[in-house]
């Protein structure tokens, strides 16, 4: 795992993405941690409490609605698990593969 192909490329998903805010950005980059001490395997067992405090998401809520709206945009895959001793499980996906050449980038020599 290319750690920083992946984050280049879910910073362009989300550039494009106009239903992403803040707190979206700050809850996927404490998951993406909790990833990375799992050496990048796929699922990630959660604590809701661990990964609030991490974002620094203060509302239930708040965190429960960007998990699942990180879910239905294709960010994550949410395992919830309803059980208070058993962690949910995240699989994170891939981006490192999405990267485009910007054309404002390349230049062309003549």
């Amino acid at each position: 795992m290319n750690y920083i192909k992946h984050l280049t490329g879910f910073y362009e998903k989300v550039a494009q993405d106009s239903t992403l805010n803040p707190t979206h950005i700050s809850l996927y980059l404490a998951l993406f941690q909790f990833w990375n001490f799992n050496r990048f395997r796929n699922p990630v067992s959660i604590s809701r409490d661990e990964v609030m405090r991490i974002s620094k998401i203060h509302s239930k809520a708040t965190y429960h609605k960007c998990l699942k709206n990180l879910h239905s945009s294709g960010y994550i895959d949410y395992q919830p698990s309803y059980n208070p001793f058993v962690g949910s499980q995240v699989f994170m996906l891939d981006f490192a593969g999405d990267l485009k050449p910007n054309l404002k980038q390349i230049r062309i020599k003549n």
